[in-house]
């Protein structure tokens, strides 16, 4: 109950206009060269006692004060650890080239691909800070933020060419992005990054031509390495369907789907939250979740089985991304061509056989085992005009939610805690996003502000999430952004010594601009 109603708190500042404050006449304007004192603060004139002064009854004498003495070693050496700032920052990635992407926007292309806003998180209102004016990177599609290292890591996207993985420096006060340096993907349409656990390797995917590469990270510098190992589901075998006539991947026809699905299509990779050394891969292509055992020492990915993203009876599922709970031992995929979030529970004996394992685990046994399906968008609106988009499993582990492409939704599913369903879905909220075609979506750091990419309508929307309900309400707030397909949540890291300093600043200071402050 406690928690309930501390949902629909909201936090608030309370202002006192200093025009509401009388004063007196002769002290409405300082005197020329007096130190102005804040309002709130009576000027006192403060009598200095001479520290050789004899000593009276109920007097303390002043201490001589001292230059301060260097802080040692280990003091300077804490400082360079991090911790978050105080603010939230807001990467927005734009398409900046059409024609040599497998789907079809219909928006404008941006001549500027990456946007950075700061978040206020009183009332979810955003405000421009920097735009790349690097034009080099082309459709960045996908980015990832470093967990302990001012660095954000941008794919690029293109069934021509190979794409890109580039590693930029986020300045934790401006949130300009300076990129550092660039590494080939070993693929095209590069779409997913993940960082394992100890952030020694990045995994990463390439839709068009299926593969999964391991690259390292330097250990100095955090920018991405070579690639150390790239597993190919077509074993080297051409594409039958070339990149360069192709049908329009946003479509959802019969058609559309028969040709989507002659070719593998890996579309996410992500590692399991029990051990860190399984790895699951979404095959939209094949209906199917690829398993691998990871090897982090190695940076090698070894076939370990598959299992269907839905139940037997259907086709043209088209598997897109899967996510764990964040307490149960549940993962959730989101089916873009079905329209379906499939439920899946995790065998824990199975993935520790399978890890266990000495010899080949290419025939082991699935680790997911489906429970639940159910659709994403009401009866009454056709399947096939419309495709899902992004899956997110909420922080507080109550809510699944899910963006619709054509629908131009975000469902929100309530999960179970209850003996016999846990992890189970059932609908909570339907939400239309102010934007068409929501081909992303992120919470803000606190998860209460919800901001939706709508790639075809040129805008970024922002909604304030019921933590309590799982119910989405519309700020008011939009942002015209060209071709928006992703939205990245990043939380500076400061280190500790220029966060304290900040503080003392903070609190010893008249309010500084808002440039300044940041």
């Amino acid at each position: 109950m406690e928690q309930n109603r501390l949902a629909f708190l909201r936090p608030s500042n309370v202002c006192i206009r200093a025009s509401s404050v009388p004063l007196p006449a002769e002290s409405r304007l300082p005197r020329e060269g007096a130190m102005q004192q804040p309002l709130s603060t009576p000027s006192v004139e403060r009598q200095e006692v001479p520290v050789d002064a004899p000593a009276l009854p109920g007097v303390v004498r002043p201490r001589r004060r001292s230059s301060p003495s260097p802080p040692p070693a280990e003091s300077r050496r804490a400082a360079e650890f991090v911790v978050p700032s105080s603010h939230q920052l807001i990467v927005v990635s734009c398409y900046t080239r059409f024609d040599n992407l497998a789907h079809g926007p219909r928006g404008t292309e941006a001549k500027r691909s990456l946007y950075t806003y700061r978040l206020d998180q009183n009332d979810g209102e955003m405000i421009l800070l920097s735009v790349t004016q690097d034009e080099s990177v082309m459709n960045p599609a996908f980015s990832r933020f470093h967990p302990r290292r001012n660095i954000l890591y941008t794919c690029t996207e293109s069934v021509a060419d190979c794409g890109e993985i580039v590693s930029w420096a986020v300045d934790p006060r401006t949130g300009k992005l300076t990129k550092l340096d660039s590494r080939s993907a070993e693929g095209t349409s590069t779409c997913y990054l993940t960082l394992d656990k100890e952030c020694e390797n990045m995994l990463v995917v390439n839709y068009w031509n299926a593969t999964v590469g391991v690259f390292g990270l330097d250990s100095s510098t955090g920018v991405v390495g070579p690639v150390r190992s790239l597993y190919d589901p077509n074993e080297g075998r051409a594409m039958k369907v070339s990149h360069k006539r192709h049908v329009n991947h946003s479509e959802n026809d019969t058609n559309a789907q028969k040709e989507r699905q002659q070719d593998p299509h890996s579309h996410a990779v992500i590692l399991d939250p029990f051990f860190g050394r399984i790895a699951y891969v979404p095959d939209l292509g094949m209906d199917l979740i690829r398993q691998f055992r990871y090897n982090p020492k190695e940076g090698k990915l070894e076939a370990a089985g598959t299992c269907r993203s839905g139940p037997e009876s259907k086709s043209a599922l088209g598997p897109r991304y899967i996510e764990f709970h964040p307490t149960l031992p549940v993962a959730y995929v989101i089916n873009e061509l079905s329209s379906e979030v499939s439920v899946f529970e995790f065998d824990r004996d199975a993935a520790e056989a399978m890890l266990n394992s000495e010899g080949s685990v290419a025939q082991s046994k699935p680790t997911l085992r489906l429970v639940q399906t159910v659709k994403t968008i009401p009866e009454a609106w056709p399947g096939h005009m419309n495709t899902c988009g992004r899956i997110t499993v909420h922080t507080s582990g109550h809510f699944v939610l899910v963006s619709n492409r054509g629908h131009n939704s975000i469902t929100v599913f309530r999960i179970h805690h209850e003996m016999g369903s846990q992890g189970l879905l059932s609908l909570a909220h339907l939400q239309h996003t102010r934007g068409a075609t929501p081909r992303h979506f992120q919470f803000d750091t606190s998860g209460q502000w919800l901001i939706s990419a709508n790639q075809d309508s040129d805008n970024i929307t922002v909604f304030r999430f019921n933590l309590s309900t799982g119910s989405m309400e519309w700020t008011g707030h939009q942002y015209n952004v060209p071709s928006p397909n992703f939205v990245c949540s990043v939380k500076p890291h400061i280190p500790v010594a220029m966060a304290s300093s900040r503080k003392i600043a903070d609190k010893q200071l008249p309010a500084a601009p808002l440039q300044a402050r940041l």
